[in-house]
């Protein structure tokens, strides 16, 4: 089942859902971007660096009722004002949650249970996930309470290689700005990294069995996530994928980075931008995973640019690699334009060769 399927149930059944995962698995950028996405607010606590005030409200004293109540900060209220402008139940996200300490973690139960924080009550439908990291995996863990451990759903965070490949291109539909490299510049950079987990996909994840091992940079979703914005920065300044070997080295490892360094080396990529300037002139490269960077590039580039003509190109080149007898390779570069559709845009004569994508995707929207 897809991550999106996963937090899309827990999001409708309401219950506290605990999700358990290594770190830099993406548990925290899924989740955000699951709720941005659906257009649901969302509140994230950070208890490892923030207060307990955050989550158990402020002991004061009360003249009117002669008791210490538990003064809320400012944004339950928020949270609660903008649930009601946008009609979706707010998501409280406890990021860490078992960095919280023994003495700090009843609050938490009061959270997932009786949605309240402090003297503040939260609507009932408020829906609390919450992340942790295996206890020999997280900074400075602690164990959960039997009693907090009961208030959750618990579930192991799922990670596909293929899945998270067909999505980093894109970034989930919303890849933020790194400032002064332009967008197309990462979108090859993500492109490369996503093609070469496809065919590497051991090396999406590999926690270091050696605790001394662990300190050292060692492949993630996240580590790749940052390899990927050091690659880009050496395609903008020179366009050589192997000027950045070291860079890359250094965010996931000698091992997975060298390996990485030495595919790269064999493929000759042409540039998304041009292509996109000229999808009639376009030749699908024959090696399958050379299709599928230079393609995932090309969606990535025209769905992150919001324009109308860019996206329309994109789907002649899509088309051009369908009957170039490229249709399964195609077909995830063509999900990820299809999802990124504006509802002013009209759908190019070549987006029917993937009429039964277009299907899929309605469906999974109702």
């Amino acid at each position: 089942m897809k991550i999106h399927d996963i937090l899309r149930d827990a999001y409708k059944a309401g219950l506290p859902v605990l999700f358990w995962g290594p770190p830099g698995v993406g548990k925290t950028e899924a989740i955000t971007a699951f709720a941005r996405k659906n257009g649901i607010p969302l509140y994230t606590i950070l208890p490892f660096i923030r207060d307990r005030t955050d989550y158990a409200g402020l002991p004061t004293f009360n003249e009117t009722r002669d008791a210490v109540i538990f003064a809320p900060p400012e944004w339950p209220k928020r949270l609660v004002e903008e649930a009601q402008r946008t009609g979706h139940d707010p998501i409280i996200f406890i990021d860490g949650l078992n960095t919280v300490p023994p003495s700090d973690q009843p609050p938490l139960k009061a959270l997932a249970l009786s949605k309240k924080v402090g003297d503040f009550q939260l609507p009932p439908d408020t829906v609390v996930f919450a992340a942790a990291n295996p206890p020999e995996l997280a900074a400075a863990g602690w164990d959960l309470a039997p009693s907090l451990a009961n208030c959750f759903v618990h579930l192991q965070w799922p990670l596909d290689a293929r899945e998270w490949a067909d999505n980093f291109p894109t970034y989930w539909g919303s890849p933020p700005e790194i400032p002064d490299i332009p967008e197309e510049v990462w979108a090859r950079a993500r492109a490369l990294i996503a093609a070469f987990i496809r065919v590497r996909p051991h090396l999406l994840l590999q926690v270091p069995r050696d605790v001394e091992a662990r300190s050292q940079p060692w492949p993630s979703p996240r580590s790749w996530d940052m390899a990927s914005r050091c690659l880009a920065a050496v395609l903008d300044r020179n366009g050589k994928v192997t000027e950045g070997a070291q860079h890359v080295i250094s965010a996931v490892g000698e091992g997975a980075g060298t390996e990485f360094i030495s595919w790269a080396k064999t493929l000759d990529l042409p540039d998304p931008k041009e292509v996109l300037a000229n999808p009639d002139k376009f030749q699908l490269p024959n090696r399958g995973d050379a299709a599928y960077a230079v393609l995932a590039a090309v969606a990535a580039l025209a769905c992150s640019s919001g324009d109308k003509q860019l996206w329309q190109k994109a789907w002649r080149v899509l088309g051009k690699a369908h009957d170039a007898g490229a249709p399964d390779i195609a077909a995830t570069a063509a999900r990820q334009l299809a999802q990124s559709r504006r509802p002013d845009w009209e759908t190019p004569p070549e987006a029917s060769k993937f009429e039964e994508l277009f299907r899929e995707i309605y469906t999974e929207g109702q």
